[in-house]
């Protein structure tokens, strides 16, 4: 009899052991969920959005509308999700320019829709010829203000660039890019 009671001793001191390794085993469990679900917060917010962006140079175009000088920027989704309602503003200056130029009220806006993932928008901007000129050959410095502004979560992001025009260069030199998120 003494000896059966010795089994079960064992057996419960067996049962508690597996309890307590099982409790251990979810606990680990339920800190790799969390750490599962914070990588998942961390693609939601930075990978699974929409990131919009500049594909190459501002360039002159060849043909203009009207009297003023046209120039063109692509703009290319670089996100996995749609960019709603993205806006492009523009502002120019013969003095150089900040990241408040952008909400000056000289600036000009347009709406350039949505921007699937992939996708290349372009946008268009006019210099009048007068100051093309005098910037094409130095005699004046012309700035720029391009921002291209869009919701994601309720909230404004945007990317925006500063840049000067380099007659010896033939090109328009970036001088400060941000994003805003």
């Amino acid at each position: 009899m003494l000896e059966g009671a010795g089994i079960e001793v064992w057996a419960q001191i067996a049962t508690a052991a597996a309890t307590c390794a099982l409790v251990i085993l979810l606990y680990f469990t339920i800190k790799q969920f969390e750490s599962q679900v914070e990588v998942s917060r961390i693609q939601t917010e930075f990978r699974f959005r929409p990131w919009i962006g500049p594909t190459g140079p501002i360039t002159k175009m060849e043909k203009s509308i009207g009297d003023d000088c046209q120039f063109d920027i692509a703009i290319k989704n670089y996100g996995e999700l749609p960019a709603n309602n993205v806006k492009a503003k523009f502002v120019k200056s013969t003095e150089p320019l900040t990241r408040d130029s952008i909400n000056s009220s000289t600036v000009s806006s347009y709406d350039l829709g949505p921007v699937m993932p992939t996708m290349e928008k372009h946008y268009w901007f006019f210099i009048d010829s007068d100051l093309w000129q005098k910037a094409s050959t130095g005699s004046v410095s012309l700035y720029t203000a391009l921002y291209f502004e869009y919701d994601h979560s309720g909230k404004p992001n945007g990317y925006g660039m500063l840049s000067e025009y380099n007659p010896s260069a033939k090109n328009f030199i970036h001088k400060d890019m941000w994003i805003d998120s």
